[in-house]
């Protein structure tokens, strides 16, 4: 008897399993099938992402169904097209040996009206994106007024993406009878609101302890300063010459430039963010399943769903807005029973954020240094050495080989060692010789917490709350102005009508010079040298809301503001496939002081 048919599963779905190769459940498998199947209950399932969770609600649901019957019976919601579609190709898997089985996906960027002919033929199985399937309950397409099982798959990501009220909506349409099976890798409070209100005493099981991490990804932390941040992003891919990695950033301009910089410094990426068309999202994703595309950058939205196995490392960039959005990216890889890494690259003023994150996932993170250049180059000499023991020869060039040998026949064998292999190691010596240490020592640098007032000058500006700015805002809109680094700007206190940074003395000139004639929704900046403390200062009242500015600023900005410079970037661009300069590595100088966090 085979372990899974020890959980009740029937002889059909076990020889689909026995097809696909699956020997043994994996735990949320053998905790929750045997529940469902022995039972019509309400049950929450807190599980990791890769961890089987399709199997685990799928196999139970396909054994329950009527194939025979074309009435709806079970409902999947899911946050995106792509974990919509996947889970629609598993089940059909599962279910290849049952007769008469219709499962039918749902999701928006593709024909409605298809869509909905698909569901009149019969459709006991409708798996869908909330957006989408709202849509066609509206229009009477879709009736789930019989439905007997409703699956919320990453309920929590569902709820990140705001379709509370959606699914809300959704469910009003379902029996009150059914049985409603949530699966998530968290439980935050919006989920245990939802489990509150369309459950009836759901059986909870746990993987693993609640809103932690996989046991199988291991978290480390590299601390550099700001600027720095693109410089590492690349010795951290050329240290793991086999890397397969997803890089995550927390916008879609960030998401951008980052990928085309990638490109430009020769690098297998791409970036995946919501501006793609779903056309471009398809090929994005192709690409790197093939592996065409070994490093993709996308940003947290754009990355829900993706299931894509065999993940090396997941790279934080810019670590989230919501601490617990970790535990989803750091979850893209260590599946399937492998090993991952997650890498943070972090500056002074975000550190305080590894504790926080620590406490959710119940792990500690290991602080690490950048790899310095010389690491690099020995790391990559011995890649170049295992690959060419490793390669299959290709008897095609044996015609070719008296020519060749006739070339190279005045070098002894130490002296064809030394030159093939000076092709690879000569192209990162030559690049990282006189590279610096991007490395920040702990209590040191940063986020200007501890410079001393002496070194810095404190502004009064004529912007605060009112105007819908609140800290955070602020610097970016002043770091937007001036172009100054992230930690350049610090001390930044916003009251109701206006506020006070810091910046080092160095910079007063380039920041007065910046707010020359600068107007925020349509009125003048004001700005000062503050005679007062980090507290102190004079309050101006001024009139006007709203997040738009215009002025000398060199590059225009998306926060939904009139940023006008002397040549804005338009460049909120779209899908660049992967590098065709494979051996030009990138021009390290003068490229991190640029980036800008938004």
């Amino acid at each position: 008897m085979s372990a899974f048919q020890q959980l009740g599963l029937q002889e059909n779905l076990l020889q689909a399993i026995s097809d696909m190769g699956f020997e043994t459940p994996s735990e949320v498998q053998e905790k929750t099938i045997p529940i469902l199947l022995d039972q019509e209950t309400d049950i929450v399932s807190l599980a990791q992402t890769g961890t089987g969770k399709t199997a685990a609600f799928g196999f139970p649901m396909l054994q329950k169904i009527n194939p025979e019957s074309r009435t709806t019976q079970g409902l999947i919601l899911s946050p995106t097209r792509e974990l919509c579609l996947q889970i629609t190709s598993e089940l059909k898997n599962y279910g290849k040996y049952v007769q008469g089985l219709n499962v039918v996906a749902v999701y928006g960027g593709a024909s409605i009206t298809d869509q909905a002919s698909k569901i009149k033929k019969g459709a006991q199985i409708i798996v869908a994106t909330p957006g989408r399937m709202k849509d066609m309950i509206g229009r009477r397409m879709i009736d789930i007024s019989k439905i007997e099982y409703c699956v919320l798959d990453e309920a929590d990501e569902m709820l990140n993406m705001g379709f509370y009220e959606d699914i809300t909506d959704i469910l009003s349409h379902s029996p009150e009878d059914k049985s409603t099976w949530l699966f998530s890798a968290t439980m935050p409070k919006e989920v245990a609101v939802i489990a509150k209100k369309f459950m009836h005493k759901p059986i909870e099981i746990t993987v693993g302890t609640r809103n932690t991490g996989s046991a199988n990804v291991s978290h480390e932390y590299y601390l550099v300063n700001a600027r720095d941040r693109y410089q590492a992003l690349k010795r951290l891919a050329d240290i793991n010459p086999e890397i397969f990695s997803v890089v995550f950033c927390r916008t879609k301009r960030d998401t951008q430039k980052v990928a085309e910089m990638l490109i430009e410094d020769g690098y297998s990426a791409a970036a995946l963010h919501g501006d793609l068309s779903q056309n471009q999202r398809d090929l994005v994703m192709k690409s790197f399943r093939t592996r065409q595309i070994r490093m993709l950058v996308a940003t947290d939205v754009a990355a829900r769903g993706i299931d894509v196995d065999d993940i090396t490392h997941v790279i934080n960039y810019q670590l989230p807005d919501e601490i617990e959005t970790y535990t989803h990216r750091s979850g893209r890889t260590g599946r399937a029973g492998k090993t991952g890494i997650s890498m943070v690259i972090v500056s002074k003023s975000e550190q305080r954020k590894i504790k926080r994150i620590e406490k959710i996932i119940n792990k500690e993170f290991v602080k690490k240094d950048v790899p310095n250049g010389m690491e690099i180059c020995e790391i990559q000499l011995f890649h170049l050495a295992n690959k060419v023991k490793n390669t299959d020869v290709n008897h095609e060039i044996d015609v070719y080989l008296p020519k060749i040998s006739e070339v190279l026949e005045e070098f002894t064998k130490e002296e064809l060692i030394r030159k093939v292999f000076s092709v690879e190691f000569s192209r990162f010596y030559n690049y990282y010789r006189k590279a610096k240490d991007l490395n920040v020592a702990e209590g040191s640098g940063g986020s200007g917490a501890d410079r001393s007032p002496k070194d810095s000058a404190r502004y009064f500006i004529n912007l605060g709350r009112k105007d819908g700015l609140e800290w955070m805002d602020l610097k970016d809109l002043i770091r937007e102005i001036t172009q100054l680094g992230k930690d350049d700007v610090f001390h930044v206190d916003t009251m109701n009508s206006f506020s006070f940074f810091n910046t080092e003395t160095a910079h007063i000139d380039k920041v007065m010079e910046a707010f020359k004639d600068v107007q925020f929704n349509n009125r003048k900046i004001d700005i000062e040298i503050s005679t007062k403390g980090r507290s102190g200062g004079r309050g101006r009242k001024k009139e006007g809301r709203g997040k738009g500015f215009k002025g000398k600023g060199k590059r225009g900005d998306d926060r939904g503001g009139k940023f006008r410079g002397k040549g804005g970037d338009d460049r909120g661009g779209k899908f660049k496939g992967k590098s065709r300069r494979k051996n030009d590595r990138p021009k390290e100088k003068g490229t991190g002081g640029r980036r800008r966090r938004r």
